[in-house]
């Protein structure tokens, strides 16, 4: 697999690229968002499988690189950064990256979430089951399955892929607690445990982008559940 690497320290690149390396990966370094950028043009060379991007670059920020790279395709992006709070994952994951990984890190953890998000976009998004052309009504919530279009109150909102998988997903049974584990699986098609992280930040930013925050309720030692009034399901 052709991984880019976005990483302006050359020592840390090195050390990285060569333990990628060793497991299998061609490595291409970019040492500037500018660089990154001009590394996914050629259209003739085999696509990157993933892009692992630093946000600490020195041209530009690094979310504005994700941006960048969203619109240009759907190579998966996982950041690679050094702030831990919660909004700063929740805005990566709104530019769309696929995930993220916190310094300092576990290369054996860096390497089972590239191919995580390998995997998934192998596997690609799943396909509506038969009668999934139903929009689902959750009092103020409408979830168009065929178009992945959701609006609050007649105002559309914007989600990512993943947001969207999670928010039909708990939507399908309300009221039905899913266990973290059933939508690691479902949602992300892996099992492994360090997703779960993932799924928190998806969750609170479900919250924040519904504007609905006891829309999804923790259960805790469990998982979640979809809470709403009058839930139901309607033709669009």
């Amino acid at each position: 697999m052709r991984l880019l690497l976005v990483e302006d320290d050359d020592h840390v690149a090195a050390a990285l690229s060569a333990i990628l390396v060793r497991h299998g990966f061609q490595v291409v370094h970019a040492r500037s968002g500018e660089e990154a950028i001009q590394a996914l043009l050629p259209a003739e060379k085999e696509p990157f499988g993933v892009v692992l991007l630093d946000l600490g670059l020195p041209d530009q920020d690094g979310y504005e690189v994700c941006g960048k790279i969203r619109k240009r395709g759907n190579t998966p992006v996982i950041m690679v950064t050094a702030r831990s709070d919660v909004r700063s994952r929740i805005h990566g994951l709104n530019l769309g990256a696929d995930d993220y990984v916190v310094k300092p890190y576990d290369t054996g953890e860096l390497l089972a979430r590239i191919h995580a998000v390998a995997r998934r976009k192998a596997t690609g998004d799943p396909s509506p089951a038969p009668g999934d052309d139903a929009a689902l009504r959750l009092g103020g919530v409408r979830i168009e399955l065929p178009t992945r279009r959701v609006s609050v109150a007649g105002v559309e909102v914007q989600l990512t892929r993943k947001e969207f998988d999670l928010l039909a997903l708990l939507a399908q049974r309300p009221g039905v607690v899913f266990r973290r584990e059933q939508i690691i699986s479902e949602v992300w098609r892996t099992s492994w445990e360090g997703t779960g992280r993932t799924l928190e930040v998806h969750v609170a930013s479900l919250r924040s982008k519904l504007r609905m925050p006891a829309l999804i309720e923790t259960v805790r030692g469990v998982g979640y559940r979809l809470v709403a009034p009058a839930a139901s399901v309607q033709a669009p």
